[in-house]
């Protein structure tokens, strides 16, 4: 699996310098709000929910926000209702993309992203038509400089890890969805540092794209995470770094 988290890997190193944090906080809101609406709001009996707002607690986002985020979804408090939408599609060069949208108009957000795909010189593809190439799974990142790998190797697999990979300055421990909580716990405890914990869709197999190509990718997969309606895009592209 290594070199599959390619888009995250980019987005991180890109950094703060293009950190939005409007943005970043409205994607954590809806996703709170729906993960309280479909499984409750006490995040220890709602996994989804415990993963919200460790996520929104990573970005400093104030309790209040995520509270009143919770009330919305529990219907404590009026809210609006979003629905969660997949939309599958190629990137220039035949890359799979899929994107991840939390809408409260579907109308709207698919030709939005429609638009996005077809500006870029990509298109938007049936339903089905590139999900199978990804697998859903739980990654957590961790600097090599804050963990020696044997032992980090242990921990994991010990509490669930499907495995370890060397990512260069990273590691990237990977997990089922079932044991991720178990296993960020279990880092968390031993008091290990992550750069990132999530649930995310993991590329079967990595397309090299090269060139005009691979920027196209780039500034479409730029465009989505900067559309409204878009929580998260995955793609299974191999870009070289200094692209």
């Amino acid at each position: 699996m290594s070199g599959h988290n390619k888009w995250s890997s980019i987005k991180h190193k890109k950094g703060a310098a293009d950190a939005k944090r409007g943005k970043i906080f409205s994607r954590l809101i809806k996703e709170i709000t729906v993960a309280a609406r479909m499984g409750g709001g006490d995040p220890n009996a709602n996994p989804r929910l415990r993963t919200a707002i460790a996520a929104a607690k990573t970005e400093n986002m104030p309790k209040d926000n995520m509270e009143r985020a919770i009330k919305k979804g529990t219907g404590e408090l009026e809210g609006v209702n979003y629905d969660e939408v997949i939309y599958e599609g190629y990137a220039p060069g035949g890359a799979a993309v899929l994107v991840e949208c939390l809408t409260d108009n579907k109308n709207r957000a698919v030709a939005d992203v429609r638009h996005l795909f077809n500006k870029a010189g990509g298109n938007l593809g049936e339903n089905g038509c590139v999900g199978w190439m990804f697998d859903k799974k739980g990654l957590i990142v961790i600097k090599k400089e804050d963990v020696d790998e044997e032992h980090l190797m242990e921990l994991s697999i010990e509490a669930g890890a499907e495995d370890v990979n060397d990512e260069g300055d990273t590691f990237e421990v990977i997990t089922s969805t079932g044991d991720f909580e178990t296993v960020k716990e279990a880092i968390e405890k031993a008091s290990i540092p992550s750069e990132m914990s999530e649930i995310t869709m993991i590329p079967q197999n990595m397309l090299s794209l090269q060139g005009k190509e691979a920027e196209q990718t780039i500034r479409l997969m730029e465009a989505l995470e900067d559309c409204e309606d878009v929580q998260k895009v995955y793609t299974n592209a191999d870009i070289p770094d200094e692209i």
